[in-house]
């Protein structure tokens, strides 16, 4: 009931505010012309593909992730990923050291009933083009009991995973082991509150910023090896139904996702003046040119807006509920 209120208070301010997607080239936004990706609900830079997006769809799809090109918004290739069992509600993928791929198949729709969730980790393939690609299948358990998440992000610098709680009163931020088993349940335990219901999260290139993303709104904090301070707001565009954010493979931009076809990844200028340390890869080539029709940074005050309408109709319709 609450996410379905979110989702209609989504559509209300669609309908209302009609804001323009961000147009065309790559690290400026893109659109995602596949129509196989209905429901893209994590995003990704590549590390070894400049301008290309990893992103995959939720639920009753496959063990598949789709590589994006951003000068196209066209999927170039498509990834099975082999040695898993079958995928319940993928939610969230990012890269780590070494060009590791880890999916977050750690969404719970039955509110937090599944007593384990699972993460793959894969080699990003150093070729685009459609391949099967065997990868390991880890068992995860919160020490706090189960829980619904759709937010994974991994450690630059150490390869450590961490995982967000998805709770409309704000989550927690929960760590992994150091060092993940494939043959045993890896726990992870709460180690600092997020002040939001995330949806996704991202480290900078750099590791040094945490950006958390919610339907309507977003913070980010400064990550100090997972001791996480709060910094600021972030400026989230509006979108139907916000599901990924990933930082560009250089840490200057912030790239917002959300479900749907033709589904539109919007770009930021994100906090703190950008990553350096870039993963290898660097910058994105093909995506390094400019807008073909207007970003979203002059959307800012119209977002602003819509956060502030978006919380009056949610609040109108508890109000109603309580009645």
């Amino acid at each position: 009931m609450r996410r379905s209120l979110a989702f209609l208070a989504a559509g209300l301010l669609t309908g209302v505010l009609a804001v323009p997607a961000a147009a065309a080239g790559g690290d400026e936004g893109f659109t995602i012309k596949d129509p196989k990706i209905t429901e893209s609900s994590g995003l990704a830079a590549s590390h070894l593909h400049p301008g290309i997006y990893w992103t995959h769809n939720d639920s009753d799809d496959g063990p598949y992730l789709y590589a994006v090109d951003s000068a196209t918004g066209r999927t170039v290739a498509t990834i099975t990923l082999s040695g898993i069992g079958t995928p319940r509600d993928v939610e969230a993928v990012s890269i780590g050291p070494d060009d590791q791929i880890y999916v977050g198949d750690i969404g719970d729709n039955l509110g937090g009933s599944w007593p384990y969730v699972w993460v793959y980790r894969l080699p990003e393939p150093k070729k685009l083009r459609d391949q099967t690609v065997r990868a390991t299948q880890y068992v995860v358990k919160y020490s706090d009991g189960a829980r619904d998440a759709e937010s994974l992000v991994v450690d630059p610098k150490s390869g450590r995973l961490y995982i967000i709680d998805k709770n409309e009163n704000g989550g927690h931020l929960y760590r992994g082991p150091a060092n993940l088993s494939a043959s045993g349940a890896n726990i992870f335990r709460p180690v600092a509150a997020v002040d939001l219901w995330a949806t996704d999260a991202a480290l900078s290139p750099d590791g040094r910023r945490l950006a958390v993303r919610g339907y309507f709104g977003g913070i980010w904090y400064d990550w100090n090896k997972g001791k996480i301070k709060r910094e600021g707001r972030l400026d989230v565009p509006l979108q139907r139904q916000g599901e990924s954010v990933t930082y560009s493979a250089d840490g200057t931009k912030l790239m917002y996702g959300t479900e749907g076809t033709d589904s539109a990844v919007a770009a930021e200028d994100a906090p703190g003046g950008g990553g350096s340390e870039s993963p290898s890869g660097g910058g994105s080539s093909s995506a390094s040119g400019g807008q073909g029709g207007g970003g979203t940074s002059g959307n800012v005050k119209v977002g602003a807006f819509a956060l502030a309408v978006a919380a009056a109709v949610i609040f109108g319709f508890r109000r109603l509920r309580r009645r």
